[in-house]
């Protein structure tokens, strides 16, 4: 074929669109609580992960239905980037992703049926942090021979398979019980945001300086 020769085809391509954001009600803690996740995530993975936070996630290129936006997800592998949403046949699925319920969510209903577009998408780990569910506000399903099967917790502490480190239910201040990620298994150190990493070098400078004052 000459390179001056168009190619014709039988009937127009039909677009398909994939939105990159929709209008959802969220209360003020849901939303601190997912940018107290996200911003831990971002500055502990951020060189070697790919991080999101309530973006449209993707995983069939004919059906711009067939997504989830999670509260959190981290796709290992890559430097993070900006993306609008996320397309699973371009960049693989995320290894985790994490739902936080919220006084909107019709907690059993909407979850049978969320769980069963996470084994579509083929997470490896997904956490879900329930901040009302006392005893079981952590439970965590994990990929098992093509499956997504909930893990037996005992408490509110659980392993994560895909990060290094334990997800666990925290007592915040202002928030109450919190999700978050810390390096032991009893919540001594935890995964800080940028924040509480810039507010404890304060302190060590300013513990330094108390030292050399004579």
């Amino acid at each position: 074929m000459s390179d001056g020769q168009q190619l014709r085809y039988v009937r127009a391509p039909v677009p398909l669109v994939f939105p990159s954001e929709a209008e959802v009600p969220e209360s003020k803690r849901h939303l601190k609580l997912r940018t107290l996740l996200y911003q831990l995530l971002d500055l502990a993975f951020a060189k070697q992960a790919a991080i999101g936070c309530d973006q449209f996630v993707y995983w069939d290129p004919t059906d711009p239905k067939a997504c989830l936006a999670p509260d959190a997800f981290v796709r290992l592998g890559q430097p993070d980037f900006l993306f609008r949403s996320w397309k699973a046949w371009e960049h693989g699925a995320p290894h985790v992703a994490v739902e936080i319920i919220s006084d909107s969510d019709e907690r059993d209903r909407d979850w049978e049926a969320k769980l069963s577009r996470y084994r579509r998408l083929g997470v490896t780990e997904l956490v879900r942090f329930d901040p009302d569910a006392g005893e079981q506000a952590l439970r965590v399903w994990d990929l098992v021979e093509h499956d997504l099967v909930e893990r037996e917790l005992s408490g509110r502490l659980a392993a994560s398979r895909c990060l290094p480190g334990y997800w666990l239910v925290c007592e915040d201040a202002e928030l109450g019980p919190s999700l978050r990620l810390s390096h032991d298994e009893r919540g001594a150190d935890l995964y800080p945001t940028a924040a509480e990493a810039s507010a404890q070098r304060v302190r060590e400078l300013e513990a330094e300086l108390a030292r050399r004052q004579p």
